[in-house]
């Protein structure tokens, strides 16, 4: 009698991510992963119940690393300056994470309910600036800028390697 094959949610979201890197958010599909990993469908959908269960899953995981480099960053802060500070440096350090999740993404913020999510992520990364006095604002102009810097380079609009990166980074860090 054969061990029963146990299906690792790890595995089925690493295959997921390396499916989005190759071929963007269309080539997500629960067949794909289930032939990534070898199992059957019904493996992923066991895992996942269906396709976007799986996406929420792929957001999850990204939110969770982010926040790790965000909350490390704060140092248990609550100035909103901070805030936009800490995005600034988990940003600067999320290259791995963006890279895998701009394409899916950029795909998934127009359904509705992604998008109000997404919206309500963003305003509360600037909430609590004083945006009447120049750090307030230099603050908010250092946070649209970072977004700027990451979409160009992960969605592939400009090419930015590690160097001029890392300089745009000091920058930002120098306007805060």
């Amino acid at each position: 009698m054969g061990r029963r094959r146990t299906v690792d949610r790890e595995q089925l979201l690493d295959a997921a991510e390396a499916i989005i890197e190759v071929s963007g958010a269309a080539g997500l599909t629960i067949d794909a992963v289930a032939k990534a990993v070898g199992i059957t469908k019904g493996g992923v959908q066991y895992c996942f119940g269906n396709k976007d269960a799986l996406v929420d899953a792929l957001f999850e995981r990204w939110g969770a690393a982010y926040d790790r480099l965000f909350a490390d960053a704060m140092a248990g802060s609550t100035d909103p300056l901070d805030a936009v500070r800490a995005h600034v440096a988990a940003t600067r350090r999320t290259d791995e994470v963006s890279a895998k999740s701009a394409s899916l993404l950029a795909a998934l913020a127009q359904t509705p309910e992604h998008l109000a999510s997404t919206r309500q992520w963003y305003r509360q990364r600037i909430a609590g600036l004083d945006l009447s006095i120049p750090a307030g604002r230099r603050a908010r102009l250092a946070f649209l800028a970072t977004e700027g810097a990451f979409m160009l380079r992960f969605f592939g609009f400009m090419d930015i390697d590690e160097a001029e990166w890392e300089a745009i980074f000091d920058d930002l860090r120098t306007l805060l």
